[in-house]
């Protein structure tokens, strides 16, 4: 394909992180489920806006880091490292999807709403993509960004911000994004190194970044109370497993503290955090339709 073409779908997924921004979407409709507690034609609006602010910003994250991408092996084939589109297309494929995005959320729902899509992108693409070339530690401010999307759900639903139960959803979210990340480096180490990222390995031995880690899922699992003692979720099924899913993963968890060390369990840590993640996301958005 020549650099600068319009992106095939393959690369349109990679370009934009597509999984990815589907999962901070349905955050932001967890946030706007649990506030209005019914279904209203909002919701597609909320989902619309949100999914294609993340995806302009996805797309950005890729123009800011290619030469990085370039250098690590699991990158490499990326649309923008490998010279299937150009810096330039990639941009304003970013530009259109994001300003889109943010229209969406501002004519359907307002500014406090859109701006807070707006400041999610900003803290993504403005702070946390350069921090994370300077320390190890730049996912601790920059998980703000998986606290923002049910934020941004909950004010399209035209709900109070200081709402507790909304800051309980917030805190998980933020919590999550932290061992989230380092599994992920933990898993692809030598990658980040050669491509001269900071890591862990720089500060730690394994066994204490693996306790690190552990220390800030447990800090996950043990938030869910907050859900239920602030009224995000308010059913009896729903608040039976959520107690069941943070059991779950404190106990897979604990495996950091136990098993050796390698690629493999930090792989199954990893996707075990994001099952953990998606599961309670989905039931956040049921809460509203089962029985107390």
């Amino acid at each position: 394909m020549k650099p600068g073409s319009w992106p095939s779908g393959r690369d349109f997924r990679q370009l934009t992180k597509l999984s990815i921004a589907s999962a901070s979407t349905l955050t932001a409709a967890a946030g706007y489920l649990a506030a209005t507690r019914a279904l209203h034609w909002g919701l597609a609006t909320v989902l619309l806006g949100t999914l294609l602010l993340a995806l302009g910003s996805s797309a950005w994250n890729e123009v800011q880091e290619v030469r990085l991408d370039a250098l690590m092996l699991r990158t490499r084939e990326r649309p923008l490292p490998a010279g299937r589109l150009s810096r330039r297309a990639g941009f304003l494929l970013g530009l259109g999807l994001a300003l889109a995005g943010f229209l969406v959320l501002l004519a359907c729902h307002g500014w406090t709403t859109a701006l807070l899509g707006g400041l999610a992108l900003v803290w993504y693409n403005g702070v946390y993509t350069p921090l994370k070339r300077v320390t190890a530690f730049a996912i601790i401010p920059g998980a703000l960004i998986g606290a923002i999307p049910p934020a941004v759900g909950w004010a399209a639903a035209g709900a109070g911000l200081a709402s507790p139960a909304l800051l309980a959803l917030c805190l998980l979210f933020f919590l999550w994004q932290v061992p989230h990340f380092w599994m992920l480096m933990l898993l692809h180490d030598e990658d980040y190194k050669r491509a001269g990222f900071p890591t862990l390995s720089r500060h730690f031995r394994p066994e204490q970044s693996a306790r690190l880690s552990f220390t800030w899922t447990a800090a996950t699992a043990i938030s869910c109370a907050f859900l239920v003692a602030f009224g995000a979720v308010s059913s009896g099924p729903v608040m039976a497993l959520v107690a069941l899913a943070a059991l779950w993963l404190l106990w897979r968890a604990t495996a950091l503290l136990r098993s050796r060390l390698d690629g493999a369990l930090y792989r199954t840590t990893f996707w075990n955090i994001n099952l953990f993640a998606v599961a309670l996301i989905l039931m956040v958005m049921l809460d509203p339709f089962l029985p107390g």
